[in-house]
C-alpha cells in the first residue's frame, strides 16, 4: 500500500509529519497549528489602533532542495494553487539535483540626501576626501552587530543633476547587516552621520533612510530539469520546454506582461517572506525596481535550453531578510518557521526565497503555455467559492467538484447547488 501524500493528510497528521522530519518543539507545533499564534495584546505592542488579529492560511511546500538540502518550506498565502504548483515544480527539479543558489553578503544602502549646496561639485570632492572619517564615525555604532562581523563597508557619493529642485547629493552608506533586515541599523547609522556630512558639505541632510533597492543584497537561484520530466499528458517535453521559453520570451520583450509574470514569481517570494514574519512590502518594492534597472521594466528570471537538450531557469533578485529581530522574533508562528526550514543565517534564507520564486515562475509557465491557468487553480479555487458560499466543512468538497465538473464555479451557483445538497 503506497504512503498517502502530503495533501491527502489531516492537518493533524501533516503537523505530524513536519514534527518527525524536524522534531519541533510543542510550542512550534503550536504556532504552526495556530493554536498558539500571536495574541491582540502582543499585537497592541507591534502597531497602533489595534483590534484584533487577522489570519492567512499557513501551508507547507514539500519536494524543495536547495543546494542539496532538503527543505520544508512555509508560506503564507490565501492564493490557490501557489503552494501546490511550488511543491510539484520543487519534485520535477529533483530530477535535476534540485535548486542551487546562492546569496551577497547581507549589505543594505542607507541613503542621505545632501541639499542647500553652496558648491555642489565642491561638496561632492570633499565628501570624497573625507570617506575614512565618515565610515569611523559609524564603526562600533552598534557593537552586538560588530560582534558578529557587521558593520560600515563603504560610503558612495552620486550627483543628482537633473531634479525638480535642482541638483543635489546622495551620500550611500553601505552596511553590513549579518542576519537582520537591517532597516533600523541602517537607519540609525545614517542618522548618526548627518551631523558631519553637514559640517563637510556646507549644505543640509534632508532624507536619511535605507533603500529597498538593496542591489548589493541579490541572491540567485537556477534549476535544470531533464528533457523526460517535462512531457505530461498529451503534451511532448519538447513541446512543454519550448512553449515554456517562448512564454519567457513574452514577458522578457513586453512590460504588460512582464508585470504578471514578476507577479506569479512574488506569489512564491512572498508567501515565504510572510511566514517568516518579515517585510514583504520591502521585497516587492526592491524586486520591482531590479526589474526595471535597464530603464525598461522586464521579467526577473530568464529561462532557456539546457546543454542536454532540458529545460534551465535562473532568477535573481534583491532579498533583503532577516532570521532575527523586529517581527521574526514576535511572531510565534515565524519563529517557528525559520526552525522549520532548518536555515540559520539571513543568505540562506535568501536563497530558500530565491529558489521557491523560481519554482512559482516554472509552475505558472508550464501552465500557461499548456493547459492554460484555469484548470488547475479554478479546482482549487472552487473550494474557496464553496465556502463563501455557505458551505459546511463536510460539503465543500462535493460542492468544489459539482462546480468544477460544470466549469461553472461562481457563488451564485454555488448557492444554488446548495439547496439542492440539503
Amino acid at each position: 500500500m503506497r504512503e498517502p501524500k502530503f495533501y491527502d493528510l489531516t492537518i493533524a497528521e501533516r503537523l505530524d509529519v513536519l514534527n518527525r522530519e524536524v522534531q519541533l518543539t510543542p510550542e512550534e507545533m503550536a504556532a504552526l497549528s495556530g493554536a498558539a499564534g500571536l495574541t491582540p495584546a502582543q499585537g497592541s505592542h507591534m502597531i497602533e489602533n489595534v483590534v484584533g488579529i487577522y489570519s492567512l492560511p499557513l501551508g507547507v511546500a514539500r519536494n524543495f532542495v536547495v543546494n542539496g538540502r532538503a527543505v520544508p518550506v512555509p508560506m503564507v498565502i490565501e492564493e490557490p494553487s501557489v503552494v501546490a504548483g511550488a511543491s510539484f515544480m520543487a519534485k520535477l527539479a529533483q530530477a535535476g539535483g534540485g535548486f542551487i543558489a546562492e546569496a551577497d553578503e547581507p549589505v543594505m544602502i542607507g541613503q542621505m540626501q545632501v541639499i542647500a549646496l553652496p558648491d555642489v561639485q565642491a561638496a561632492r570632492t570633499a565628501l570624497e576626501a573625507e570617506k575614512e572619517r565618515l565610515l569611523q564615525a559609524v564603526d562600533g555604532l552598534d557593537p552586538l552587530l560588530q560582534k558578529y562581523g557587521g558593520g560600515p563597508r563603504g560610503v558612495e557619493i552620486r550627483l543628482i543633476e537633473d531634479s525638480s529642485i535642482g541638483p543635489f547629493l546622495v551620500l550611500h552608506l553601505l552596511y553590513d547587516v549579518r542576519d537582520a533586515m537591517g532597516a533600523n541599523a541602517i537607519n540609525t547609522a545614517v542618522e548618526k552621520l548627518a551631523p558631519l556630512v553637514e559640517e563637510i558639505t556646507g549644505g543640509k541632510v534632508l532624507l536619511r533612510i535605507l533603500s529597498n533597492l538593496a542591489d548589493r543584497r541579490l541572491a540567485r537561484a537556477r534549476v535544470t530539469i531533464p528533457l523526460e520530466k517535462l512531457a505530461f499528458e498529451d503534451y511532448s517535453p519538447e513541446e512543454v520546454r519550448d512553449g515554456i521559453i517562448s512564454a519567457w520570451a513574452f514577458a522578457a520583450a513586453d512590460p504588460y506582461r512582464a508585470a504578471t509574470h514578476n507577479k506569479g514569481i512574488m506569489n512564491g517570494v512572498d508567501a515565504v517572506v510572510i511566514a517568516t514574519g518579515n517585510d514583504w512590502r520591502a521585497v516587492e518594492a526592491g524586486a520591482h525596481a531590479y526589474a526595471a534597472r535597464s530603464g525598461r521594466y522586464t521579467s526577473l528570471s530568464r529561462w532557456y535550453k539546457a546543454e542536454n537538450g532540458g529545460l534551465a531557469g535562473e532568477l535573481e533578485l534583491p532579498v533583503a531578510v532577516g532570521i532575527v529581530g523586529g517581527a521574526t522574533r514576535v511572531l510565534p508562528a515565524a519563529r517557528a518557521a525559520i526552525t522549520l526550514m532548518g536555515v540559520k543565517s539571513a543568505p540562506e534564507l535568501a536563497q530558500v526565497i530565491v529558489s521557491v520564486g523560481l519554482a512559482q515562475n516554472l509552475a505558472a509557465l508550464r501552465a500557461l503555455a499548456t493547459e492554460g491557468i484555469q484548470r488547475g487553480h479554478m479546482g482549487l479555487h472552487a473550494r474557496q467559492v464553496a465556502v463563501a458560499a455557505g458551505a459546511r466543512p463536510d460539503q465543500v468538497e462535493t460542492l468544489a467538484q459539482k462546480m468544477t465538473a460544470e466549469k461553472n464555479i461562481r457563488i451564485d451557483r454555488a448557492v444554488e447547488l446548495l439547496k439542492e445538497m440539503d
